[in-house]
């Protein structure tokens, strides 16, 4: 990022339209006009300062400052924003012919079913009529150096989670003096990034980090989504286990094997039965599926990460086969981290496919960890998400958002159990 870029999106400042007011008291009720900033009690549907519709509204939008934002169909929006004859066609990021894989697709192509990390001849089929354009990561990590600039006229407090996503504290601890209100500034970010990097992004507000990610995925593309504490707890009961932090397919499945489906279902068990039940996973569900998170959002203090790969003498397809290749890894990145006295707050997985396609998968953990059985545990959920028969040369497992080995492994809340 250059400096001169991030001197000129530091110094704007927020002022409130004519008529509109950011010191609304947090039990009244309050809407957030996304286009001119108007910030007012309840009211019409409309905006009255500039007639727009794109309102906010909840009860607590004054009272939260925990946000998610994520870039709409990240790639695909760089490439309709650089080639305009794309913007009204079905647009996919990846290497076409052989068995290439889909980067990501744009929302128009999406409804025909291609996704992330499909195998490009299948989005093909679902989609025939796409244009498939290879990724060009340089540009995109250009976009995203100009994105971060954004971010950090609102707050330094960023902890970003790829080129296109990122969590902000927007609190005034952090942000170190009171500014606009949290909800103002994030639509201010939503504006610039339209206006200065040419693409869109969708945000979430909540008081936690689990909350405000479920709430980045509610309304996109463009989307402002809000999950309030008064709510959270409702809020969550319908939904599937998968959409708890830390539950990939693996353990989706296991539950579901427990006639376990929805987040309400464990809302209904105790702290100690889902220790029991799943373990030190079980200390993490008893606060998510409660609609509680402690996790702090920590800005990134440069990329770092332990990790360990090895490429295989023949390729591998099948999924146990891939577990058992990631074991030993997992025990060497352990051991790393033992010996710096260091943890990590994120599993990393590489995998390379027999045509040199690299993929990468990550999973926030519920605490940092350095042992090898946590991130085996983590290694082997997001295994079994890309073993679907493609070949792979190549794999690697690591751990990111490093942090003192103190932080680390937490111990159980009932000594005994496991």
């Amino acid at each position: 990022m250059s400096k001169g870029l991030e001197d000129s999106v530091g110094q704007a400042e927020l002022t409130p339209p004519d008529g509109a007011n950011w010191s609304v008291e947090p039990d009244a009720g309050q809407s957030l006009c996304r286009d001119c900033l108007g910030f007012f009690g309840d009211g019409p549907l409309d905006c009255p300062t500039c007639g727009s519709l794109r309102i906010v509204r909840h009860p607590e939008l004054a009272a939260l400052s925990i946000a998610h934002i994520d870039c709409d169909a990240f790639y695909a929006a760089v490439e309709k924003r650089d080639d305009p004859s794309l913007l009204d066609k079905p647009l996919i990021v990846g290497h076409a012919g052989g068995r290439g894989v889909v980067t990501t697709a744009c929302y128009i192509a999406r409804q025909y079913g291609p996704r992330s990390a499909m195998p490009m001849f299948k989005a093909m089929e679902m989609c025939p009529d796409a244009v498939v354009v290879p990724p060009n990561m340089a540009k995109y990590k250009e976009a995203s150096s100009k994105i971060r600039a954004i971010f950090l006229a609102a707050t330094p407090m960023i902890q970003p989670v790829s080129l296109d996503e990122a969590y902000m504290d927007l609190s005034e601890e952090a942000r170190g003096d009171a500014g606009a209100l949290p909800a103002v500034a994030l639509a201010e970010v939503a504006n610039r990034v339209e206006r200065d990097v040419g693409i869109t992004v969708s945000i979430g507000l909540s008081y936690n980090k689990f909350l405000a990610k479920l709430a980045s995925d509610l309304e996109k593309p463009r989307g402002f989504s809000v999950i309030g504490e008064a709510e959270a707890r409702s809020f969550l009961a319908p939904l599937p286990v998968s959409k708890i932090n830390g539950v990939g397919k693996v353990t989706a499945r296991k539950m579901a094997e427990q006639g376990i489906e929805t987040i309400g279902q464990l809302q209904k068990m105790s702290d100690m039965e889902l220790v029991t039940r799943y373990g030190k996973f079980g200390r993490a569900l008893a606060d998510y599926v409660q609609g509680r998170d402690a996790r702090k959002v920590k800005p990134s203090r440069g990329a770092k990460s332990v990790s360990a790969e090895t490429t295989f003498r023949t390729d591998i397809s099948d999924a146990a086969a891939l577990t058992d290749a990631v074991e030993p890894l997992c025990r060497r990145v352990a051991k790393s981290l033992a010996a710096k006295d260091i943890a990590g707050g994120t599993v990393v997985l590489k995998l390379k496919t027999a045509d040199f396609q690299i993929l990468t998968r990550s999973r926030q953990l519920p605490n940092p960890t350095q042992r090898a059985e946590v991130i085996f545990e983590h290694a082997r959920d997001l295994i079994a998400g890309e073993a679907d028969g493609r070949r792979f040369r190549l794999i690697g497992i690591g751990v990111s958002d490093l942090c003192p080995a103190g932080e680390a492994d937490p111990p159980d809340l009932f000594g005994g159990l496991p």
